[in-house]
């Protein structure tokens, strides 16, 4: 079990910048069926990360529901109420700023890391994604809980 970091992690990371919105970073993550977005900085620097639990945390601490009716008319028998609270919390998710909700405290390792290590890490800090930043600091990959999992699952 001499596998590395580099051997193991997505070195195609989807991330998002501190500009975008949380509805642009919840796209993404539907959208490439990944659970966790590194945020970076205009100038390309890791300056935390966004996860699944950190959206959900924040939905329930702002109130905004995780499903939008999309129908054009209201029912006479529907609590219209409740209509309201569901584009509030649309409008919320729209002008919501990843910054705002990402964890800033953000666990890397490096490309040469060994897997026990980042499996360690992981265990340990009980997280599910961590960044690879190369030699200058910059993110180059990520590995979550999946990838180890995989790398287990071939060892012979």
């Amino acid at each position: 079990m001499n596998a590395l970091a580099k051997d193991i992690m997505n070195s195609n990371v989807v991330s998002v910048k501190t500009g975008e919105t949380l509805k642009q970073a919840i796209l993404k993550l539907l959208d490439n069926n990944i659970n966790a977005l590194p945020v970076l900085d205009d100038t390309g620097n890791l300056v935390g990360i966004l996860s699944e639990t950190d959206i959900v945390n924040y939905s329930g601490r702002s109130h905004v529901t995780s499903s939008i009716d999309t129908r054009k008319w209201v029912s006479p028998y529907e609590k219209t109420w409740e209509k309201h609270d569901v584009q509030l919390g649309a409008e919320i998710i729209d002008r919501t700023y990843v910054d705002k909700v990402m964890s800033r405290k953000v666990t890397t390792v490096k490309p040469n890391a060994s897997v026990i290590e980042v499996a360690k890490v992981m265990s340990k800090k009980k997280i599910n994604h961590v960044p690879v930043l190369d030699e200058d600091n910059k993110l180059c990959g990520i590995i979550a809980r999946e990838d180890i999992i995989r790398y287990l699952a071939n060892i012979e």
